[in-house]
């Protein structure tokens, strides 16, 4: 941006009208100062380079006279700058990978592909915020670690696939331990754990209660999601001799005890029944955990007119230099 100072300054910029009424007045009622009885052969003679150019001198004196009056007015020009402050929040992802992940009431495959699809629309709508990951089935494991690098979550949810059969199970209880333990050592003023399960918790070591009161302890907040339609879901099977087949699984999620964890840790639970009902959950809970961002705008102007001044003075140095030299006019 661009501006004047002292914009008053301008109004000066009147007087070049009369500095050019002045001097055309001057050349028009010029008279000669000899006498000549004839001067036809006179009107003959063409003016030479010099007489041609001499007005040149009142236009530098005119331009002189402009960029002094421009560097009165100040001229400046301003360069908005923002300081932005962010105060991010950790959020540890906790996903259930069981094999009742593979249950086909979600789209736009079964449970696991919809969770995976919709934790990558939630990272999306992240900003300074660093996320991890945690899987759990019959025991739990870091995925990634807290992180700003987004892609690399993209990449790791793309390859996510529900446990083997060695280690199914549901581990609510660990997948929040260890969720908890990546986030012990933050600095963030939030920490968050968002944990999904379709089950109850059947293996570990880690009661989810107690997990739940090493989180409270540590001021980390968990919001519950259970996932999966009410009554039953067609669950695949793979048979060695009828080949894929479908059974009804009955739906068995713990609410009261995703509840009583949520509450403890002053987090929520909420319950997704198809997938648009979990991508408004991850919505709402986008909403409940908002980055404080703060931005201070300074404005700070560079002065040009000591450039103005420089030009104007040269310019009336050159008008005088010329007028007493190459086009000095003997009366």
């Amino acid at each position: 941006m661009f501006r004047f100072a002292d914009p008053y300054y301008l109004l000066l910029l009147l007087v070049l009208p009369l500095m050019i009424w002045w001097y055309w007045r001057g050349r028009s009622s010029a008279t000669g100062k000899i006498i000549y009885s004839d001067i036809k052969l006179l009107k003959q003679v063409k003016p030479s380079l010099k007489q041609r150019l001499r007005p040149a001198l009142f236009v530098l004196r005119l331009i002189a006279v402009t960029l002094i009056i421009l560097a009165l007015a100040r001229p400046q020009s301003s360069h908005k700058e923002e300081e932005i402050t962010t105060e991010g929040i950790d959020i540890v992802l906790t996903m259930d990978v069981s094999t009742s992940m593979l249950a086909e009431d979600f789209r736009p495959k079964n449970r696991i592909e919809a969770a995976k699809m919709v934790a990558k629309e939630f990272i999306e709508g992240r900003k300074n915020d660093r996320i991890g990951l945690v899987v759990f089935a019959g025991e739990s494991f870091t995925q990634c670690p807290l992180t700003l690098d987004y892609g690399v979550l993209y990449h790791i949810l793309d390859n996510m696939k529900v446990a083997d059969q060695e280690w199914d199970g549901t581990a609510i209880g660990m997948g929040l331990a260890t969720a908890i333990n990546r986030l012990k050592d933050s600095k963030a003023k939030s920490k968050v754990i968002i944990l999904l399960t379709d089950g109850r918790n059947n293996r570990g070591q880690i009661d989810p209660i107690t997990a739940a009161r090493m989180a409270k302890a540590m001021g980390i907040r968990v919001y519950t999601i259970g996932t999966g339609t009410r009554g039953t879901a067609m669950y695949p099977i793979d048979d060695p001799l009828w080949g894929r087949r479908y059974v009804p699984m009955r739906v068995d999620i713990d609410e009261d005890l995703l509840k009583e964890v949520a509450a403890i840790t002053g987090g929520k639970y909420f319950r997704a029944t198809d997938t648009e009902k979990l991508r408004e959950i991850y919505k709402e809970i986008g909403e409940m955990e908002k980055t404080k961002i703060e931005v201070k705008e300074y404005t700070r102007y560079e002065e040009f007119f000591v450039y103005f001044l420089t030009f104007g003075l040269l310019l009336l140095v050159l008008e005088l230099v010329l007028g007493n030299t190459y086009f000095k006019k003997i009366p």
